[in-house]
């Protein structure tokens, strides 16, 4: 009697342990829930209709950044030492030679002389007039649309907050619909104002610093001409010239 209850007390917990497994065997395995993905793309376009014109935007910034630093940076490629040919050559009167090399010379310096040296013989006044003219027609092409760069800086955020501002009137109209204040309801007008105006703040600054940069390279260039054109005033100042 004892030993059958002693029996009992051993072996139960093991058979109560089978059990349990066996209902937890039993039951249906629930899949891990699935984790819902968004592309970049998609996620932009819950910014509403006020990311077409943002993105316009930021194509402009990006063909006008790059344009303008191909075009400034073939400006520089002028020979440093060629306003020292240019003195040589004017030293020892070869004065065809010194035309004939700014005329093969590329960049605004050389722009810049060979006007000079087209008024040989003026009064010099006359020529630092001839070469300041040309100095603001190469001033005017380097500095030819960075201002849009400049613009869109400005405009781009102020794009940004319109969708701002539709974005909490869309919030706004489906809470009168829905009569309640639920994620689901309002979370079109958040994506639309979060995302409007995070684009807009972002294509602002990358297109202020691109303005920047493209300008701190046009006042560059527009030091070197004003020491070209300041050397050769100097070299016609010099005596027996």
């Amino acid at each position: 009697m004892l030993s059958s209850i002693l029996l009992q007390i051993v072996t139960s917990p093991a058979d109560s342990g089978s059990a349990a497994n066996a209902v937890v065997n039993s039951m249906p395995t629930v899949p891990p829930p699935t984790q819902a993905t968004l592309s970049l793309f998609d996620l932009l376009m819950k910014g509403g209709w006020v990311m077409v014109p943002i993105g316009i935007m930021m194509l402009l910034a990006i063909y006008f950044f790059i344009e303008r630093l191909l075009t400034i940076s073939r400006t520089g490629k002028t020979d440093s030492n060629f306003i020292n040919n240019i003195k040589d050559m004017l030293s020892s009167g070869n004065i065809d030679a010194a035309k004939t090399l700014c005329k093969h010379t590329k960049g605004p310096q050389a722009a810049i002389v060979d006007k000079g040296m087209s008024r040989l013989g003026k009064p010099l006044k006359e020529i630092e007039e001839a070469m300041q003219s040309v100095a603001q027609q190469e001033l005017y092409r380097l500095e030819k649309n960075v201002s849009v760069l400049s613009i869109i800086g400005r405009v781009a955020p102020m794009m940004g907050f319109i969708g701002t501002i539709i974005g909490v009137i869309n919030i706004f109209y489906k809470i009168s619909l829905a009569k309640t204040v639920e994620i689901d309801v309002i979370s079109e007008g958040l994506y639309q104002k979060m995302i409007s105006s995070a684009s807009g703040l972002t294509i602002g600054i990358f297109a202020f610093v691109c303005y920047y940069i493209v300008q701190m390279m046009v006042d560059k260039r527009v030091n070197a001409m004003e020491k070209v054109s300041s050397d050769f005033i100097d070299i016609l100042q010099e005596p027996n010239k």
